[in-house]
């Protein structure tokens, strides 16, 4: 499969009939008069098509009005549903991953939850240490792109099975830098905070289309980023680097042409996480973080990055499971109808899709899972990510349909939302002969060249003379060998003791992280850490990606200089020492 062209987004056909899947304690309950009767999945063929007249609507959003007037209250439920799954393939996993699933939704494999939930979409998760979501991660369903695509192309094939065949809403978090769920073998970008460094909302475009262009190889065709937060003066320590800085005129620049970058691929672009966690330091992976802005500092400061996303045609927006004082006090933005309607829709003129944050992370958690999700979609959320319990979640969703709690009709609007999207036609899929292309691999290169910052230190020439020896804070023993080679490299010898020492630090650290006795000290991550250090030489990568740092080398052998600005204040430290 991996070499065929396919259209990316596929316009489906819609069923004439469309019917429930019954699967015991699991099934819903019989829904009311006047919505579509349950049956067996064997009564109806999966190759059920729509009327001519339906199936042949060129107009996307004309195209899912039509379509939802023939789901059932379980399929619209369905549709607004994206969990993760255990397993590395769609139809065939190991025990361990079996046993996740029985306990998520009751099922073996990912083939069997689409099938039984009639699921609009899936996440693909995976876990690493140092990553700040990593709490939410609990399997890991990603390694090579080839894997990637085959899982992919067996849930698509999952998806077809079902009557309609209405594709997959395929997401992850391809943010880069600490939030990375693919690693391997593909074109790897910095950190959004480096972008912000660079300030080349050209190269930041360009970079992101590449990247658009792999995830799209490996079937994703939809990417949670670029993060739209604008740091605020305290940082945000489960945001940071994630960010592209501190001042939110600039941060939209850059979030706009990821955004276009991303398009341009045919992969959806989500801005997150509405309406700006930048300005609290609460990580709301477990606690309901508390913004204290103003309604008016959160126009100046938080809102002109989504604008931005907005307008260069963001997709999707991500709720944040946070408390903003000065829009809706009290009320987690997930839940707010002030937030995600009024605001996000009428101010700010969205009218894409809006995601929840996920939903196993714990503000979400104080409320049953059935509860949670109908306040999510009454605020004005259309997809529920990762519910904690997916059959609680659905029959929440079809109790209130049926007691009045929800209104059909903004069920009904959520779907077609989402069905516009998935009717929305792209770019054929690219072959995984496009990974780390060189194309790709040069427009990361001078992404990361532009971004290179030197805080403190000479400007121009080799920033140490005679022999080095690279060092690095616990755990980053891969980024000390790589920096170690690419110094190689580029002239400068490099011997395992004994030399002028250049000690990298990231994400995480701490003072104690750092070497005393350094003479270049680079931290791959915030650059916040340099305010305690002590080194002749200060610099700032924002990213231990192997092409960071082989942009590095060749400004501390002196043979490139170093353009990058810090997009956030460093105590006592210049924006750049060169200009």
């Amino acid at each position: 499969m991996a070499g065929v062209n396919r259209a990316f987004r596929v316009a489906v056909a819609v069923p004439v009939g469309l019917v429930l899947a019954a699967c015991g304690s699991d099934s819903p309950s019989p829904p009311q008069a006047g919505t579509a009767a349950a049956s067996a999945p064997a009564a109806a063929s999966a190759s059920a098509r729509a009327p001519a007249s339906v199936a042949s609507v060129a107009d996307p959003a004309l195209r899912a009005r039509e379509a939802v007037k023939t789901m059932s209250d379980v399929q619209l439920a369905g549709q607004v549903l994206m969990p993760y799954a255990y397993g590395d393939k769609a139809d065939r996993v190991d025990a361990a991953a079996t046993a996740g699933n029985q306990r998520l939704a009751g099922v073996d494999t990912p083939a069997q939850m689409i099938a039984k939930f009639h699921l609009g979409g899936l996440i693909l998760v995976g876990f690493v240490p140092d990553d700040p979501t990593g709490a939410t991660n609990p399997a890991t369903n990603v390694d090579t792109p080839q894997q990637v695509r085959a899982l992919t192309d067996g849930l698509q094939a999952a998806a077809r099975d079902q009557p309609g065949a209405v594709p997959l809403l395929i997401g992850t978090d391809q943010e880069f830098g600490v939030v990375t769920r693919i690693r391997t073998r593909t074109t790897q970008l910095p950190s959004a905070m480096a972008f912000g460094a660079a300030g080349r909302p050209d190269l930041t475009e360009a970079a992101w289309r590449a990247a658009g262009t792999e995830l799209a190889a490996m079937g994703v065709n939809l990417d949670f980023a670029p993060v739209a937060d604008t740091l605020g003066p305290a940082g945000s320590s489960v945001i940071g680097s994630r960010a592209y800085g501190a001042d939110p005129v600039a941060n939209g620049a850059q979030v706009g042409a990821a955004v276009r970058g991303l398009r341009a691929a045919g992969v959806s672009a989500t801005l997150k996480h509405f309406p700006g966690h930048g300005h609290t330091t609460g990580d709301s992976h477990d606690e309901l973080p508390v913004v204290g802005q103003s309604a008016a500092a959160w126009e100046k400061a938080d809102r002109p990055p989504f604008d931005a996303g907005i307008a260069a045609g963001a997709d999707v927006v991500m709720s944040g499971h946070l408390d903003v004082k000065g829009l809706d006090k009290g009320v987690a933005a997930t839940f707010s109808r002030k937030i995600m309607t009024d605001v996000l829709r009428g101010r700010l003129g969205f009218g894409g899709v809006a995601i929840t944050d996920a939903m196993n992370m714990a503000p979400a958690m104080k409320l049953p899972p059935g509860v949670a999700a109908v306040r999510a979609l009454n605020a004005g959320n259309d997809i529920l990510l990762m519910p904690p319990d997916i059959a609680a979640a659905r029959d929440g969703i079809l109790a209130a349909v049926r007691s009045g709690d929800l209104k059909r009709e903004r069920l009904v609007e959520a779907v077609t939302r989402i069905l516009t999207l998935k009717f929305r036609t792209g770019p054929a899929q690219p072959a995984l002969s496009v990974l780390e292309s060189p194309g790709h691999l040069r427009a990361v290169a001078e992404l990361n060249a532009a971004a290179v910052t030197v805080l403190k230190g000479r400007c121009s020439g080799p920033l140490v003379s005679g022999p080095v020896t690279v060092t690095a804070s616990g755990g980053r023993e891969s980024s000390r060998a790589a920096l170690a080679d690419a110094l190689r490299q580029a002239g400068v010898p490099v011997q395992a003791v004994g030399g002028k020492v250049v000690h990298l630090v990231g994400y995480g650290d701490s003072a104690a992280d750092l070497s005393v006795g350094a003479a270049v000290t680079v931290v791959m991550d915030t650059p916040y850490l340099l305010a305690a250090a002590r080194s002749p030489v200060l610099m700032a990568t924002y990213s231990s990606s192997r092409a960071s740092l082989t942009a590095l080398a060749a400004v501390i052998a002196g043979k490139a200089k170093a353009p990058g600005r810090s997009p956030v204040a460093v105590k006592g430290l210049p924006r750049s020492a060169c200009g």
